[in-house]
């Protein structure tokens, strides 16, 4: 997923910009981290305060440069227009955000709101069209079938949570004026690896494979999460 982001953040503004990156919902901090040691400006919100001491340790540890061009605010997604004004921002990411959300249009709304215009949006999401696919790799078949039917399903944390269809995505962004410029798959040939798995030997290749199936179809279409781009108009 950050290889494809670079690649959008590449083909979209000059080389060495210095830009005004939102992390909504930034968890430990991994991506924000990682842009503002690239160099751009980065602010995180979070709401979860185990997340939050993470990111600020995480932080903590960086050179002063790096901790200068990030900021932490605590705070809930769908509040952005409490925190910032609109047209702050030329990269707004809300990754692996949406699936806890039971009605996303108001916080989707609010994040087309921050992006300056030609700004970025990328989001991360369960890709609602392929639930049937772990339960059925895992034989399932009671699963599998149920997921063909619905957007709920419970995530490995044992949470009921909800995924969001390709279709229905692009119409949502095309409503905030913030349209689907592109849209990759995550995790195509992984998302049975059983979690804290050491990585493999052969990293690299795996990788490459991912990134390759994730921008191919049909590959990409089966994909466990989809990152979609929208730009703003």
């Amino acid at each position: 997923m950050a290889r494809q982001l670079d690649e959008q953040i590449v083909g979209r503004f000059p080389v060495g910009k210095r830009l005004r990156v939102l992390d909504v919902g930034m968890g430990q901090g991994t991506q924000a981290l990682r842009l503002a040691r690239a160099g751009h400006q980065v602010t995180g919100l979070e709401r979860d305060a185990t997340m939050i001491a993470a990111a600020r340790d995480a932080l903590a540890g960086q050179p002063e440069g790096i901790r200068e061009r990030m900021r932490i605010v605590e705070g809930d997604g769908r509040d952005t227009g409490v925190h910032f004004l609109p047209g702050s921002f030329d990269v707004v990411l809300c990754h692996g955000v949406l699936m806890y959300v039971e009605e996303p249009d108001p916080l989707l709304a609010g994040l087309a709101r921050m992006l300056a215009p030609g700004g970025l949006l990328s989001l991360l999401v369960r890709n609602g069209d392929a639930l049937a696919l772990r339960p059925g790799l895992y034989g399932d078949w009671a699963g599998a079938l149920a997921a063909f039917d619905t957007v709920q399903y419970t995530n490995r944390l044992g949470l009921h949570v909800r995924a969001d269809r390709l279709s229905t995505l692009t119409a949502k962004l095309a409503g905030i004026g913030a349209p689907l410029h592109t849209w990759y798959g995550v995790r195509v040939f992984t998302d049975t690896a059983p979690d804290g798995a050491a990585p493999p030997d052969d990293l690299a290749t795996l990788l490459a494979a991912e990134e390759r199936a994730g921008r191919t179809d049909p590959y990409r279409g089966v994909a466990a999460l989809l990152h979609l781009c929208g730009v703003r108009g």
